[in-house]
């Protein structure tokens, strides 16, 4: 990990922006039985990831960036003081202005969402890792590779 991406720190103004963003990429459920991804304070998950991925801090940095200024120009102080009904329209806005911002920030949103435990309990799955209880895997004959160990190699030698 590069020092840059280690220190990678969003304000608390970034935080906000980011959390609204990430309700409207994964927005809370009609029922009310799922909170949006910025409602579960995912925001620090995508920080994370940005910290031990280089090379998306700076589209994530630059999109916040830009969707605070492009709220400005609304009379809003900050994306996060936008009205709801407005954010998608800035949001698309930004994303096609600036196409690193939004699909590495789509995927950490995914992730974390589907592994946070409030969700999988709402899709009735146990909020666990799959290990240390673990699935059952059939154990593997490792004589049906027989027929090809003992074939003569196709590949080039050195």
């Amino acid at each position: 990990m590069n020092e840059a991406a280690a220190d990678l720190q969003l304000t608390p103004d970034q935080v906000r922006t980011l959390a609204c963003v990430l309700d409207e990429l994964i927005p809370p459920s009609a029922d009310g039985r799922l909170r949006g991804a910025g409602q579960l304070g995912l925001a620090a998950a995508v920080e994370q990831g940005a910290r031990e991925r280089p090379e998306l801090g700076p589209g994530l940095l630059e999109g916040l960036a830009a969707l605070d200024e492009r709220a400005r120009t609304r009379n809003a102080d900050g994306f996060a003081r936008v009205a709801a009904s407005e954010r998608r329209a800035l949001l698309e806005q930004v994303a096609a202005q600036s196409p690193a911002f939004l699909p590495p920030l789509v995927f950490q949103a995914l992730v974390a969402y589907y592994a946070h435990p409030e969700v999988l309990e709402a899709l009735g799955h146990e909020p666990r890792p799959p290990y240390p209880k673990g699935y059952d895997v059939p154990a593997t004959d490792f004589s049906i590779l027989a027929p090809v160990r003992g074939r003569d190699p196709f590949y080039r030698r050195p």
